[in-house]
């Protein structure tokens, strides 16, 4: 019999980087694409033949209803976040929660509640980081945390689960085109210039060249910057 294809999920699929990752999957895997907008859902759904699950990470128990959307499970991709450049004097505990709680703790829950699953199949978890995490912006301390501490549950994570033979990776993009990027200028009164950032499709190539790597491989963190680097926001 031929071999079954294999399952991915992705989380944040109804933004411009976890779209781009569905449909380049897609042409691979049966995807799961989780998000919180349906109609965008719906349309990437007709675009790449993914599934659509509408799901909010960070609302308790969707961890296991999302874990149990799947009966196998080779990929699981963290690509939902949200990003609000605010330093310490100026972030509300409500402001901190929700950074914390979308960026970091929801990644954790749903990559245990579908361990059992990815252990089954020695799969791979990739962790869509943040260059901020290496290279922090100015006034943007929130954020910058929460990428600085999704790493570091990814490195134990990766630790942790070496008996499975997981693989456990970090991809961190530098500014990339993408809708909260443009949302981060609109809210500074900035230009925007998008031929100076990555393209959503860029990242979603570098996750793909994660999921082929050869069996005997494990690559941990890659880094993708600009062409030409940005210091700064």
């Amino acid at each position: 019999m031929p071999e079954p294809r294999p399952v991915a999920i992705v989380t944040g699929a109804s933004g411009g980087m976890g779209g781009e990752i569905v449909r380049d999957l897609a042409s691979t895997h049966d995807v799961v694409a989780v998000g919180r907008n349906a109609a965008a859902l719906e349309r990437l759904a007709e675009q790449s033949g993914c599934r659509p699950l509408v799901a909010d990470v960070t609302v308790p128990g969707e961890a296991a209803r999302i874990a149990a959307s799947v009966d196998r499970l080779d990929v699981l991709v963290h690509a939902a976040a949200v990003s609000k450049t605010l330093g310490v004097a100026a972030a509300t505990e409500d402001e901190w929660m929700t950074q914390l709680s979308t960026n970091v703790v929801a990644p954790a829950l749903l990559t245990s509640a579908t361990l059992p699953l990815l252990r089954e199949v020695e799969g791979t978890v990739v962790f869509i980081g943040s260059g901020a995490s290496t290279r922090p912006v100015p006034g943007s301390a929130v954020y910058t945390a929460s990428k600085h501490a999704l790493k570091a549950v990814a490195d134990v994570l990766r630790i942790d689960e070496a008996e499975h033979r997981l693989r456990v990776v970090t991809i961190s993009p530098g500014q990339t085109d993408t809708p909260m990027l443009r949302a981060s200028f609109a809210r500074a009164g900035a230009a925007y210039e998008p031929e100076r950032y990555i393209r959503p499709a860029s990242v979603a190539g570098v996750v793909r060249f994660v999921v082929d790597a050869p069996r005997d491989v494990h690559l941990t963190d890659v880094a993708v910057r600009p062409r030409v680097e940005i210091s700064r926001l």
